[in-house]
Formats: structure tokens, C-alpha cells, sequence
């Protein structure tokens, strides 16, 4: 069967017309070349459509049919196309983002994914939760189209930008004797129990806040270890210890923790927005990296 949309379309522009010469005018094409074609599909088909006589068309039941299924299939047609347009265009689909604990907790990424829900809300968001080491493996498959992570060295495949350089923070006990300071040094914790991520954890600040800590000859001593920044925030409050952290986290809004800015000008911490040069960057991917971009400047 050799049936064609345009045989559709003419089929269909005769069964409203009921009139081949007004249904040639109504397509812009001469007369016989509209008959050869309902010829064909009636060839195609097997089905006389149509009951013609001098005076008038009529549709057989057969056309009557066929007009039903062709108006359904032509429309089919149309709501493809267009979903294909608005995929293409990144008005559909969907965006699969890695995010470390820290990242909600940062304006610049809260606020951008609030604005790209505003903007395509067609769009399907799937957030997943992953620290910054977990997230490589499938930025490089393919499984995450965008990751927000914190900075660690990348593999040659995958790139990244600068969302947020944050300071980080000394996170203490509202009792503690350093409660009252408005700004410590490092090396004010050397003796404190410390509150701190696990290393097997995965986590980017594991190693970044180690390293902080290493370049002022400071040794922590750790007594609780944990796997999530919001666990350490919990037994700070609790009185178990002191930590450093992101600034971020201060949006948790503990009442029974102090935030206390370090001196150290490389007390800081990097966010990246991180993906694979080998992908090539849909429009769902575009939009959301626009944004975080819109926030920076």
C-alpha cells in the first residue's frame, strides 16, 4: 500500500467540499491532477470513496470512514511534529541534573532552577542527589546531563564553570567560648573536636576543607565522622563538636549554631556546573546553564 499524506489531504479537501473543482481551488491545484489522486487512493484502498454523478459527490461509507481516520491520522501527524519542534526548541523533555547536599542551599542555583520551572514548565526536572565524586561516572555515560558539584579534579572528558566561590564558614556551639567572636582564624580550632565528613563519603569538601587545614599545619582532631553536611550541622548543635562548612548551609537557620567567618583568604570553596565535552548540549541543557550564567553577571 502506497498511501501518501497528501492523498490525505486531498481525500479530505473533496469529503468537505463535496465539489472536486471548488476542492482544486480550495489546494491551489488544477482539477484532473485532484481526480488522478482520489483515483489512486481509491486504488490504494480498494474502496470506492466517493459516489459521483454529474451533479453531485457524495461520500460512500467507505469515505465517510476514511475521513474520520484520515482527519485522526493527519492530526497525529501535526501533535508529532510539534512535539518534535518543542523538544528541539527544549520546551519539553527533560533535564537530568546531579546535585551535591550544598547546592539547594545556594541562591544561584535555587534560583535558577525556579526560573526554568517559570519558563518551561513542560520540561521534567530530575534532580538526584549525589556528591561530587559519584557524580563523574555518569556525567561521562550519559546518565546526568548537568552536574553541580563541588570543585575536584576532572577527568579529560568532562568540563565545567564557575557557578559560586563561597567562603567557608567555622560552624560552632552557641555556648561555645568562640560563639562571641565575630571572626576566628583556622588555627583557633586546632584543639577542637571536630565534627567532619566521612572520608569514604565521596564528598568534594572532605578534601577541600582538609586541605585548608593542612596548609595551616592543622591536624584535626575528628571525633564524629558522617556522610551528609546536614548531619555534622545537626551534631554541632548538639554540642559534639565544631566544623567548617560552606557558607550555604547557614540558609539551614539552626538556632542553636554560630557562623563564624574564617581570616584566611583562601578559606574558600568552589561550586562548578560540570558536563561532558563529548555531548552535545540540548536546548534543555542551554536554557539551564543560561540561567545559572544570567545569575553570575
Amino acid at each position: 500500500m502506497n498511501i501518501e499524506l497528501r492523498h490525505l489531504r486531498y481525500f479530505i479537501a473533496v469529503a468537505e467540499e463535496l465539489h472536486f473543482g471548488r476542492a482544486a481551488l480550495h489546494l491551489n491545484i488544477s482539477q484532473p491532477p485532484l481526480s488522478q489522486q482520489i483515483m489512486q487512493l481509491e486504488t490504494e484502498t480498494g474502496a470506492r470513496l466517493f459516489n459521483r454523478t454529474n451533479r453531485s459527490v457524495q461520500l460512500t461509507a467507505a469515505g465517510e470512514q476514511l475521513l474520520s481516520d484520515a482527519r485522526a491520522i493527519l492530526l497525529q501527524v501535526e501533535q508529532a511534529s510539534d512535539r518534535a519542534a518543542r523538544l528541539h526548541r527544549g520546551e519539553e523533555g527533560e533535564l537530568r541534573i546531579g546535585f551535591t547536599s550544598s547546592a539547594p542551599f545556594t541562591a544561584v542555583v535555587s534560583d535558577a532552577l525556579f526560573r526554568f520551572r517559570q519558563r518551561w514548565p513542560q520540561v521534567h526536572i530530575k534532580m538526584q542527589e549525589i556528591n561530587t565524586r559519584q557524580q563523574l561516572v555518569p556525567l561521562h555515560e550519559g546518565l546526568l546531563d548537568l552536574g553541580v558539584m563541588r570543585n575536584t579534579p576532572l577527568p579529560a572528558d568532562l568540563r565545567h564553570q564557575l557557578l559560586l566561590s563561597e567562603p567557608l564558614y567555622a560552624v560552632v556551639h552557641k555556648a561555645h567560648p568562640l560563639a562571641g567572636a565575630e571572626k576566628i582564624s583556622v588555627t583557633a580550632l586546632a584543639a577542637e573536636p571536630f565534627v567532619f565528613f566521612d572520608p569514604q563519603g565521596g564528598t568534594a569538601l572532605y578534601s577541600d576543607i582538609l586541605a585548608l587545614l593542612h596548609r595551616y599545619h592543622i591536624k584535626p582532631y575528628i571525633t564524629q565522622e558522617v556522610g551528609e553536611a546536614m548531619t555534622i550541622l545537626g551534631l554541632v548543635a548538639t554540642g559534639l563538636g565544631v566544623s567548617i562548612l560552606p557558607a550555604s548551609f547557614r540558609r539551614a537557620r539552626l538556632a542553636d549554631l554560630v557562623w563564624l567567618p574564617l581570616t584566611e583568604e583562601d578559606a574558600i570553596s568552589e561550586l562548578w556546573l560540570v558536563w561532558s565535552a563529548g555531548r552535545e548540549l540540548n536546548a534543555q541543557m542551554q536554557h539551564m546553564m543560561a540561567l545559572l550564567q544570567e545569575k553570575q553577571r
